[in-house]
């Protein structure tokens, strides 16, 4: 896919890839307003915390995720407050979270998670299209402690240079797969924590019987996240069953009329 991005028209772009341009779009504009000096004083400000670790818990964990808004579903939340959602979070009993950084698409930016950060001592993923190396750093630099890299959004060779970078920065990296070819990409490169990403980013059509599939190929020892579609304790009984260790729940959440209530009957029946 990441091949073909240069040649093609915003016609016949699929989702995926216009997400990825239009995060490369805002990277340039936010890498220009930093002196580097300046930047790695503020990435070696923060020492991340062990985001896998968070989710090695008895029962299923949660990453609550927060987002303002996506390409499919429109505005989720009119008074988005990242602070203020963090918190809410933490008291719902969530392990980790997931705030969208993704501007265009999603209404986010990586003052979010500096916001979330400040309100919360959960562990926090950095979640957009990430394909540069600036990226990671300035998810640590803003509070985060793992980043999202899709294999599908990435080429072998951008992969393999940001599971680097990811190490060398001392952030964690969700690997996102969303079938069998890709899973094995992520093994290959070592990957500690895949996520099972049910949506279809091309397609946006959601299959939870991935996580089953999947879950069969990925030693135990490392972490699958279940991602995306997840409404009710019963697809989080099902994911949890074929393997699980974490759910990522966003639209559930934001949509809840109480969200922390709302993590907790998620996962009440796994206590």
């Amino acid at each position: 896919m990441g091949e073909n991005l240069p040649g093609v028209t915003q016609e016949q772009q699929d989702l995926l890839a216009r997400l990825v341009v239009e995060a490369r779009q805002d990277l340039q504009r936010r890498r220009a307003l930093v002196g580097q000096d300046q930047f790695e004083r503020l990435v070696a400000l923060y020492t991340p915390k062990d985001f896998t670790g968070a989710l090695r818990r008895p029962g299923l964990a949660v990453i609550a995720e927060m987002k303002q808004r996506t390409p499919t579903m429109g505005v989720l939340a009119e008074d988005y407050s990242p602070a203020d959602l963090a918190h809410v979070y933490t008291e719902g009993g969530a392990a980790a979270i997931s705030v969208l950084t993704h501007m265009a698409s999603f209404g986010g930016r990586p003052e979010h998670v500096m916001a979330a950060r400040a309100a919360t001592t959960l562990p926090i993923l950095r979640k957009d299209f990430v394909t540069d190396p600036f990226e990671i750093a300035e998810a640590r630099a803003a509070g985060a402690d793992a980043v999202l890299l899709i294999v599908a959004a990435l080429q072998p060779a951008q992969f393999t240079d940001l599971m680097a970078v990811a190490r060398s920065r001392g952030i964690t990296a969700l690997v996102e797969v969303h079938d069998e070819n890709e899973t094995s990409v992520a093994l290959e490169a070592g990957a500690q924590l895949i996520g099972v990403n049910h949506r279809d980013l091309r397609t946006f059509e959601v299959d939870l019987a991935l996580t089953e599939r999947l879950r069969k190929l990925i030693p135990a020892a490392v972490v699958v996240v279940a991602e995306s579609g997840i409404h009710s304790p019963d697809d989080a009984r099902r994911v949890y069953e074929a393997g699980a260790n974490a759910i990522l729940v966003g639209e559930a959440l934001m949509r809840a009329d109480d969200p922390a209530k709302r993590i907790r009957e998620l996962t009440a029946w796994s206590e």
